[in-house]
């Protein structure tokens, strides 16, 4: 049986942004960042995604002192991007308290409450109308 108390340096939190939910791990010490047991640069090719990521270490100047393990499902790249960055931020608080007013500055720390608009009866989308014809 394994106690997973026992380790200290492993700081869990949730991030949410439109239909993704991140599960993060911060590992203190670790080497990498895998998202779904993939690479981070093969699970978002994109490098904007990336840097999206790299938000909260940066902001924090501790960009190589931790590990990053990340379950992440729903939503697309963009969301699941922003929502395992809040799940890094909110570990990283866990971590050390004080780094909180450099997080909130930076509006890290802030969830985006958007979400998806319900589509209407009579319309193509949310709002979008169906194309008007004259015949």
């Amino acid at each position: 049986m394994v106690d997973t108390a026992v380790k200290t340096n492993l700081y869990y939190a949730t991030g949410k942004r439109k239909e993704s939910v991140a599960r993060i791990w911060l590992e203190d010490g670790g080497k990498e960042i895998v998202v779904n047991s993939r690479k981070l640069e093969n699970y978002f090719p994109r490098e904007t995604l990336r840097m999206i990521i790299q938000q909260p270490f940066e902001a924090t100047k501790l960009v190589d002192r931790f590990g990053v393990r990340a379950e992440v499902h729903g939503g697309g790249l963009t969301g699941q991007a922003e929502a395992v960055r809040l799940g890094i931020s909110r570990a990283l608080i866990q971590f050390d308290q004080s780094l909180r007013p450099i997080l909130r500055k930076g509006g890290l720390l802030t969830r985006d409450p958007r979400e998806k608009e319900r589509k209407k009866y009579g319309r193509k989308k949310a709002r979008r109308s169906f194309q008007y014809t004259k015949r």
